[in-house]
């Protein structure tokens, strides 16, 4: 192990990392994954409480997805997808547009790509119908939606953004409905409909140069699983409709039944068919990445509407969507996609998972009464609260700490959260509950 921590040193420079850090805490050297599990080239096992960033649904070397990249790759492992089309991205195509009612998917590479894409899509659409001035976007304060130049304009997390501001585009951020920061007495709904009465007022004098308003539906990761009521997703909606304004859904984090329904859009409650003639709080895109392949190989799509198709339906090469990724749409991918959606249907996961999250959270009610413990909360397959006393450094101790423990947890600031594979059984549950437990515990954390 100590071989391949200096020659990963020498050679890798880890994602949202200080290098210099890893001298005093150095990463976990990885040799397999079983399940809910990662195990280390010493043979220790960690519970794997944080799905590997988010993209783990159905536990590592799943037999089931491993089985069709396996026959995949006796059949084509890529071609590009300018040009050509394989069964695979066919087929998960439709299965999303089954899924989500929007019907042409773009794919990416990642969840910033997802962003951009969506981003470039909506400006490009408002330019072919003879709108170029509708190029601006809003996002949610704290909002997190990639980073590279685009996601990262529409971001609000000053650590990812300020750094590189000369290079962003300017975007406007509104006040996010985290019900954390409602007023005392004040209801998470009342609270959503009041920040959403600021992006009303926005809109009222700006709709005409916004493209788009950048949403994370229900949670907002980065912030700290920032959540809010559903009521925000439906006021949104309305609000665009009325002032022709696409609604960008970013899914990435909370898409494939994180949330408790398969996309997080789903809880919002329906639109009176006056305000807006449709039932139901459609997004114009949704954008979806980290688990869509189960946690197994990079892939991002951008589902929208056909009308938003249709404007780019022309014989004119400029009024297409001239965007590329090499990868766009990899055979081996979208077999794994396909393998996850499998076993959603089989496996009746949705259902499942209703289930297994009141039995999680039972198993987490001494974590939540804790005496540190503030706004614990919980939204389907995710748990999170924050530390009251955490001091500088917090998240790097709790780290460690969980590390000793065999649970493997990255805080963000002074949030301790939980977004566990699927496949977790009680008992693993209850060993994340006394790891926590223990971690809280001890007053040098």
């Amino acid at each position: 192990m100590d071989d391949l921590l200096s020659r990963t040193r020498a050679a890798v420079w880890h994602p949202c990392t200080q290098m210099k850090q890893l001298e005093a805490a150095p990463p976990l050297a990885i040799a397999r994954g079983e399940g809910a599990w990662l195990i280390d080239t010493a043979g220790r096992r960690y519970l794997d409480a944080i799905s590997s960033w988010w993209v783990n649904l159905f536990g590592h070397c799943n037999p089931r997805i491993n089985a069709a990249i396996t026959d995949q790759l006796g059949k084509i492992e890529h071609v590009m997808l300018a040009g050509a089309t394989h069964e695979p991205v066919v087929a998960l195509s439709e299965r999303l547009a089954a899924l989500t009612g929007l019907g042409h998917a773009f794919y990416g590479s990642d969840g910033a790509s997802a962003t951009e894409i969506a981003l470039k899509m909506s400006a490009h659409y408002w330019r072919n119908a003879g709108r170029p001035e509708k190029n601006g976007f809003i996002s949610l304060k704290n909002g997190y939606h990639g980073e590279t130049l685009g996601a990262l304009s529409v971001t609000d997390i000053p650590l990812f953004k300020d750094t590189y501001a000369p290079l962003l585009r300017h975007s406007v951020q509104v006040p996010t409905p985290d019900m954390r920061l409602a007023a005392a007495g004040e209801s998470a709904e009342a609270f959503a409909l009041r920040c959403a009465a600021v992006l009303e007022a926005h809109l009222a004098e700006h709709a005409a140069t916004t493209a788009a308003f950048i949403v994370e539906p229900l949670v907002q990761g980065a912030a700290g699983m920032a959540m809010y009521h559903p009521a925000y997703l439906t006021r949104a909606r309305a609000l665009c409709d009325r002032y022709q304004v696409h609604l960008i859904a970013d899914e990435i984090a909370v898409g494939f039944g994180r949330t408790g329904t398969m996309f997080a859009f789903e809880q919002a409650p329906p639109l009176p068919l006056a305000e807006s003639g449709i039932k139901t709080v459609r997004p114009d895109f949704i954008c979806l990445s980290k688990g869509i392949t189960g946690g197994y190989l990079p892939l991002s799509a951008v589902l929208t509407t056909d009308d938003i198709y249709a404007a780019f339906y022309d014989d004119a090469t400029a009024r297409g969507f001239l965007h590329s990724h090499s990868y766009t749409g990899n055979p081996l991918a979208c077999r794994a996609a396909l393998a996850v959606l499998d076993i959603f249907q089989h496996d009746q996961v949705i259902a499942a998972n209703q289930i297994k999250s009141i039995e999680f959270t039972r198993i987490l009610a001494e974590v939540a009464t804790h005496p540190r413990v503030r706004h614990f909360r919980q939204l389907g397959m995710i748990w999170a609260f924050e530390v009251a006393d955490a001091g500088a450094g917090f998240s790097d101790r709790f780290h460690q700490a969980a590390l000793a423990q065999g649970v493997f947890m990255r805080p963000i600031g002074r949030t301790v959260y939980a977004m566990p594979p699927y496949v977790t059984n009680a008992d693993e549950m209850r060993g994340l509950a006394d790891a926590v437990l223990a971690c809280l515990d001890d007053p040098a954390i």
